[in-house]
């Protein structure tokens, strides 16, 4: 049996680079579509932003991924779905925090980050297979496997949801990683320089007050809260 041979980074497939996704620093952009849905998988929220009554809204969204689509979802009610599901332009944003970098001069302080940029248009998920797939992937999404340790969903509780999906039509990755970069003449300066790192990590599961005797911290939790 043979090894498929590895893909060159000129040979995986990317986003185009359009007015829309462009990147100004050229040294942080990332246009491959395996290095973006990495992002978006590791991430928990996204800010999704879309113009209402010719005003701007960010709001921050739970959110599940399948393949070049991703699925927000809450109640019928709610403005914002109401809004999405005309059809409407959006975007969204996935940012991870690596750390904080601090250099000698307050003006070359920044952070080492990963984020995913998206743009797309929304749409009504109307299919009941994409409709209750959708709603698995964002389950999923916060902690993998939980959907199937859960209750069945109702036809009633399926019938208060609404879903949005957006295809990813234009995107981009932007990452900053490294020390910080400081003025030649000020690396000889008595000012302590470095990088403070960030990262995500689950305390341990607290039960439920009300939760049923004896029962122990579900599988798809132990494994969330194992994560090193």
């Amino acid at each position: 049996m043979t090894n498929a041979p590895q893909a060159t980074p000129s040979e995986k497939e990317s986003f185009p680079i359009t007015p829309t996704n462009k990147i100004r620093v050229a040294k942080r952009a990332n246009y491959d579509k395996d290095t973006l849905f990495a992002i978006l998988d590791e991430g928990l929220i996204a800010q999704v932003g879309f113009v209402l009554d010719n005003k701007p809204i960010v709001l921050p969204m739970a959110y599940g991924r399948i393949g070049d689509q991703l699925y927000i979802h809450g109640a019928k009610a709610a403005r914002m779905l109401k809004t999405l599901k005309e059809g409407v332009p959006v975007c969204l944003n996935v940012t991870l925090v690596d750390g904080l970098v601090l250099g000698r001069a307050a003006f070359h302080h920044t952070m080492n980050f990963r984020s995913a940029n998206i743009h797309g248009t929304a749409r009504l998920v109307e299919d009941e297979k994409e409709k209750y797939d959708a709603l698995v992937a964002v389950t999923d999404h916060l902690a993998p496997g939980r959907w199937d340790e859960t209750r069945e969903t109702t036809a009633k509780e399926l019938n208060a949801t609404m879903v949005i999906a957006v295809t990813i039509e234009e995107a981009a990755s932007k990452i900053r990683a490294g020390m910080p970069i400081d003025d030649e003449e000020d690396y000889e300066l008595d000012h302590w320089a470095g990088i403070v790192p960030i990262s995500t990590c689950f305390g341990p599961a607290i039960n439920d007050a009300r939760l049923k005797e004896g029962l122990p911290v579900a599988e798809s939790i132990r494994k969330l809260t194992s994560r090193r």
